[in-house]
């Protein structure tokens, strides 16, 4: 009785069908990367924005491949941190945990601030606000996480549902605005020389880890039901739906107001498609845009809060955390010491205050995670793997070809965080 009472301590339940998993996933894709990084690469990269989504999304596609087959041959919390430990090397595994921590806490600070920037444009508050608003968003979510799983996962099915809508308001609303303006705003060019190919590469990496939310699937793979089928299932068909509604998305946007307007708007008040929708003469386009940007963020930050305080559970099981945080509520089925230290972390970030600092520094830190993912799709069992081994030598090849076309000081910052991390380890008692 004893031994079993210690597993459930420990030890997640599984509730997530194929549904609940998909819209897990594109409630964690389809919110900073749609709302605020489009205008952000746009602004680096021009009109081809466009194709810089399309390659990104080919590069995710080829993660996604590793991940799905990881995930669905080791179904347990952790994500690229489990499979580091297991295909690879205690180290790489520490490595993927660390980064994966520090790096969708940047991207959950981008989402909490993005919150705020589209609710203080929609009521005209001042720009004092964003921050305490942010964090208000981050201290009520991480309480509603608190409460397990299953009440996570209806939140989450709302805010997506109205999310999917609002963007295909957007899209369709905004098309022919976009159709009577491209010919001046969507100029593509072939990037010939060093300076465009390096920003081309650099908006690509941007827009990758808008696409990373997928792996919120694999870093919960605890708690679904049916690993191998539904674990692929889903992170396949939210790439792919989230796929088309950010080439719509950015489309129009950059067809009605230019890159230079958006990257602009987004440095101002980190609410770029809310202020083109003032212009659409439909009614209530600005309310229903701002509405699911709102509800967009909220989904973003909703889902990495329970996807790092997953990692952050397996972490402390295997002693590279402090292993109170291993803890599971009974009655919630939650680990929610790890919950509320997630929560803690991201409140910190947050007081940056700037989306695209901490944007980029989780684009550099996100492709080296996903490259120790391909890393272990390569080393698995031949027997295990359900997808050629192609796929993960590309998404290697895609992960570290981007990686350094972010700015110097972001991957360097990188870097010094990576050995911040190998002394935490040295330091632990179990490696003394």
């Amino acid at each position: 009785m004893t031994e079993a009472t210690d597993k459930d301590k420990t030890e997640l339940r599984r509730a997530l069908g194929i549904s609940d998993a998909t819209l897990m996933g594109l409630g964690s894709i389809l919110g900073t990367g749609v709302f605020v990084s489009i205008a952000i690469a746009a602004g680096i990269a021009g009109a081809n924005v466009v194709f810089c989504i399309v390659l990104a999304g080919l590069v995710a596609m080829c993660n996604a491949f590793s991940s799905a087959q990881l995930a669905a041959a080791t179904p347990v919390s952790g994500g690229t941190y489990e499979y580091g430990y297991r295909y690879l090397h205690p180290y790489a595994g520490f490595v993927a945990g660390w980064l994966f921590m520090a790096a969708k806490s940047a991207s959950a600070a981008t989402a909490a601030l993005g919150f705020a920037g589209y609710l203080s444009a929609y009521f005209h508050l001042p720009g004092y606000s964003i921050i305490p608003l942010a964090l208000a968003a981050c201290f009520a979510l991480t309480l509603l996480i608190k409460k397990g799983i299953k009440k996570s996962s209806f939140i989450n099915i709302t805010i997506v549902s109205f999310t999917i809508i609002s963007l295909l308001y957007f899209i369709i609303a905004g098309s022919s605005y976009a159709f009577n303006n491209g010919k001046s705003y969507l100029t593509f060019y072939i990037p010939m020389n060093f300076g465009s190919i390096g920003n081309f590469l650099n908006a690509t990496a941007l827009m990758f880890v808008a696409y990373t939310g997928y792996g919120r699937i694999a870093t919960m793979s605890e708690e679904v039901v049916e690993p191998r089928l539904t674990i692929p299932v889903s992170i396949l068909s939210s790439l792919i739906i989230s796929s088309l509604i950010y080439i719509g998305v950015a489309i129009v946007a950059v067809g009605i107001a230019g890159s230079e307007f958006l990257s602009t708007t987004t440095e101002k008040n980190i609410a770029p498609l809310e202020s083109i929708a003032e212009g659409f003469t439909y009614g209530h386009a600005r309310q229903i845009i701002a509405f699911g940007a709102i509800t967009a963020m909220l989904g973003v930050l909703l889902n990495l809060i329970l996807g790092l305080s997953r990692v952050l559970l397996a972490m402390s099981r295997r002693g590279d955390m402090p292993e109170s945080l291993s803890e599971i509520n009974n009655t919630s089925s939650s680990p929610e010491k790890a919950v509320i230290t997630v929560g803690i972390i991201i409140c910190i970030i947050i007081f940056v205050g700037n989306v695209k600092t901490t944007w980029s520094f989780s684009a550099f830190t996100v492709l080296i995670y996903y490259a120790i993912t391909n890393l272990a799709a390569i080393r698995m069992p031949r027997h295990k793997r359900l997808y050629p081994v192609h796929f993960s030598y590309a998404g290697l090849i895609g992960c570290m070809g981007l990686a350094f076309w972010i700015e110097p000081i972001i991957w360097f910052s990188g870097i010094i965080l990576i050995l911040v991390g190998f002394i935490w380890k040295l330091m632990l008692p179990n490696n003394q």
